[in-house]
């Protein structure tokens, strides 16, 4: 499959999270508009610290119409483990151990960690340092690259993007934003 671009048809697919399973992309919607960001694993220091500021900041998604689904190559046992609880974040992280949607998506890994260095790598190292986040299990495709979008309620996609570094991925507030 080619890469996704605004005004195609995303694909429906089934997924499982750490807490349940055989779910449905059309039916997570719920009448709202589907943002899916890929992130790596669960592990990653800066996976982690996006996803503690998209569950602080989720009510600005619900409020500008959104559902949020984070994907992450983790696997849904050892995840449920480590969260403990189905309400440990307000959102459904989909799991994809094996990569089969970053594939399908074309969602690419960097050619050499050096090349997932952004900008403002360092700089948000730092603030998910400073906020208590470490690295833990190392999980999947280590130098996988994030993607981000949005969808609208029959799957059309509004917004597309495919990050070329790792810290290249939209926060809560960009997220909001592109849903207005």
């Amino acid at each position: 499959m080619a890469k996704i671009k605004v005004g195609d048809k995303f694909p429906d697919f089934r997924f499982s999270t750490p807490f349940r399973t055989d779910l449905k992309l059309s039916g997570a919607a719920e009448g709202k508009r589907i943002i899916l960001v890929f992130l790596r694993y669960y592990g990653c220091t800066l996976c982690q610290y996006d996803m503690a500021q998209y569950a602080r900041n989720y009510d600005r998604i619900v409020q500008a119409g959104g559902k949020l689904l984070v994907v992450l190559q983790s696997d849904p046992e050892q995840l449920r483990q480590e969260l403990g609880s189905e309400t440990a974040f307000p959102f459904e992280i989909v799991c994809d151990p094996d990569r089969a949607l970053y594939r399908q998506f074309e969602i690419q890994p960097a050619s050499e960690k050096l090349k997932m260095i952004g900008p403002k790598t360092i700089g948000k190292i730092t603030r998910a340092q400073a906020a208590g986040f470490k690295h833990g299990r190392y999980e999947g495709e280590e130098l996988q690259l994030p993607a981000a979008f949005i969808l609208n309620s029959d799957l059309s996609v509004a917004y597309a993007q495919y990050a070329k570094t790792i810290d290249d991925v939209p926060d809560a507030d960009q997220l909001s934003a592109l849903l207005k």
